[in-house]
This record gives C-alpha cells, structure tokens and sequence, in this order.
C-alpha cells in the first residue's frame, strides 16, 4: 500500500468521525484530496531522505573499507617494530655497538678539562652536547641506510613487495625501530653523562622543550636521506665505506667536537649547508647556558635558523627518499637477487 493510499483513507476516516461537525458549505473531498497531497508530499520526502541516509550509509561504508588496510599496515608495522626492538635489545652485538658510542663519548668528556674558550662553560659539556647530536645523526644516516641495504640483499624487501600493505608496514616499523634507537640512545648518553662525568642537563621546561624538537626535527632531517641512499648503495660491503668517510668529515668540521668559530671561515660555510652543524648548535642551546652562546660564530643559538635549516632538509630527504624507494622495491626480482648473491659468493638466496 502507498503513501498516498495510506493518506487518502485516513483523510477519509477523518472526515467521516468529523464530518458532523463541520460547517454548511465546506468541500470535505477537496480537503480529503489537499490532505492525500500532503500526505504523498511527505512519504516522497521520507523516501528520498531514506535514500539519501542508504546512499550516505554506503560512502561510510566504503570510506571504512578503503581505510582498513591503512589500519592494518599501520597495526603491522607497530608490530614488527616491537618485534625488531625485542631482537635488539636481546643481541648483545648489536647493542654493544650503541653502547660503545656512549663510553667513548663519555671518556672523552672525562679526560677533557679545558673552558670553552671566553666562557666559563666545561668543554666537555660542548663535546657532550656536540656528540649527542652526532648519534643522531649515525643512527639516522650510518645505521639506517645499512639496515636497509642488508635485509634488501637478504630478500626481505622482494618477499614485502609480494605481501599486500608489506612495504608500508615495513617503513612504519623501521621508522618506530630507529625513533626508539635515537632516543634511547640520547637518554642513555645524558643521563649516564649527568651521573659520571657530572654531563649538561636542560634548564628548565624551555631546555627540555628545546632537547624535544630540535631532536625530532633532526631525525627528521637526516633518517629520509639515510633512506633513500639506503635505496641506492649496491651492497652491505660498500656502505659502510661509502657513509662513514663524509660523516666523520662532518664530525670534525661541523663544530660537534669543539667550536666551530675555531675553524677557517671557508670550512664553517661549508659544514652550515649540512644538518649535522645545526643539530649540534640546537643541543648546545638546550642543554648548556647562555653564556656558552660566545663561542658561536653569530654570537647566538640562532633557532629559527636551526628550524629553517633541518625543516628544508626533511623535505628535500622525504622527496628523495620516497621515489628511491619506490623504484628500489619495483626493481627487485628474484633474478637480481640470485645474481647479487652469485657475485658475493653466497651460493643461493639467504633468509631474513
């Protein structure tokens, strides 16, 4: 039965219990059609608004679907993160590396007992300041890059490419592995620091807010390019030599180890265009005092400029790291890998 049936015979009941009452000359069946118009007017208004509630119900719907594998590669690669932070922590080779870096920076500081000069700020607090911004700088452009080249020559980014959500999973659980990494590290090293060595500590909630995002926006700057040359150097055996040489180069020359106005003017305009100059510069205005800010060519921290710096070179890292990536993934096939395995010797395809 239709709305307007429906309507029709309840104007129509109604004019009959009614009808006694009303006035001489009153039309009942105009009134009983104007209210079977009404009545058809609303139950077409009720059935367009039940389409529009179905047609609404389906694009939710759909909109949920095409946001579940996102879920699932986000849930995947929290996962496989925690699950490589558990293989770290429980592999002491490769937790004695991070913990070298450590020692080694906190020998250094302790047998360093000179001023900074025209301050009476301890140098070992630059040097610790200017280390701990190198170890983030390794872990994002050292280790990262031979992560990736490794498990890409083990065959891990061929089996990915063939799992649905694999490679966003993969990068979301590299990304948590190396956060946790840095920070971890930059824990260890200051708090180890401040109980041996009597180490630099932030001032105040501006000290710490300040360690925060020029760490963050470090990681930033240097763990895309740490990626994309991730994606391009040919095997393990070369990274390591490739990478190594041009960030010790920086170690010396971008004021990590000792003041950078100390150096000739040529290589202080050199070592300003990479990151590494900057992150030191951050964390030295986070964590020793403002009298330390003599010993900076500028004479001042100079955050903004720190910000403009590293936020530039996340960009131009995430716009390489991502189509390097991508032709990474797309490039590798199973004869490839055979053959990179043939030429290293390997006899056949290794397990991840």
């Amino acid at each position: 039965m239709t709305a307007a049936t429906e309507a029709t015979e309840t104007a129509a009941a109604t004019d009959t219990v009614q009808g006694a009452g009303m006035p001489p000359g009153t039309s009942r069946g105009a009134d009983a059609t104007a209210r079977a118009e009404r009545g058809a007017g609303t139950g077409a208004a009720a059935t367009g608004a039940a389409a529009t509630d179905a047609a609404a119900t389906d694009a939710t719907a759909a909109g949920k679907a095409g946001s579940r594998p996102r879920l699932r590669s986000w849930r995947a690669g929290l996962l496989r993160g925690g699950i490589e932070l558990r293989h770290l922590v429980r592999n002491p080779k490769e937790m004695s590396g991070h913990l070298i870096n450590v020692v080694v920076a906190l020998l250094l500081a302790g047998y360093i007992g000179d001023k900074v000069p025209g301050t009476h700020v301890p140098m070992a607090h630059l040097t610790l300041a200017g280390f701990a911004a190198y170890l983030l700088f390794q872990i994002g452009l050292v280790n990262l890059p031979q992560i990736l080249v490794t498990e890409r020559e083990e065959g891990a980014l061929l089996r990915l490419r063939a799992t649905p959500g694999g490679i966003p999973a993969y990068l979301v659980a590299k990304s948590l592995l190396v956060v946790v990494m840095a920070f971890g590290t930059l824990v260890l090293l200051l708090g180890a620091a401040a109980l041996l060595v009597d180490g630099p500590l932030p001032h105040g909630p501006g000290g710490w807010l300040t360690l925060l995002w020029v760490s963050t926006l470090g990681l930033l700057a240097v763990v895309p390019l740490g990626a994309a040359i991730g994606a391009v150097l040919p095997n393990p055996r070369e990274a390591l030599a490739l990478i190594m040489l041009p960030t010790m180069a920086l170690l010396v020359t971008s004021g990590a180890m000792f003041p950078l106005s100390s150096l000739p003017a040529l290589v202080q305009k050199i070592a300003s265009v990479f990151p590494l100059k900057w992150m030191a510069q951050g964390l030295r205005s986070a964590l020793l005092p403002d009298a330390a800010r003599a010993a900076e060519p500028a004479g001042s921290w100079e955050l903004p400029t720190v910000a403009l710096i590293l936020t530039a070179w996340a960009v131009l890292g995430f716009l390489l790291a991502v189509p390097l990536l991508r032709r990474a993934a797309r490039r590798e096939s199973g004869s490839r890998l055979s053959e990179r395995h043939r030429k290293a010797g390997w006899g056949g395809s290794r397990t991840a």
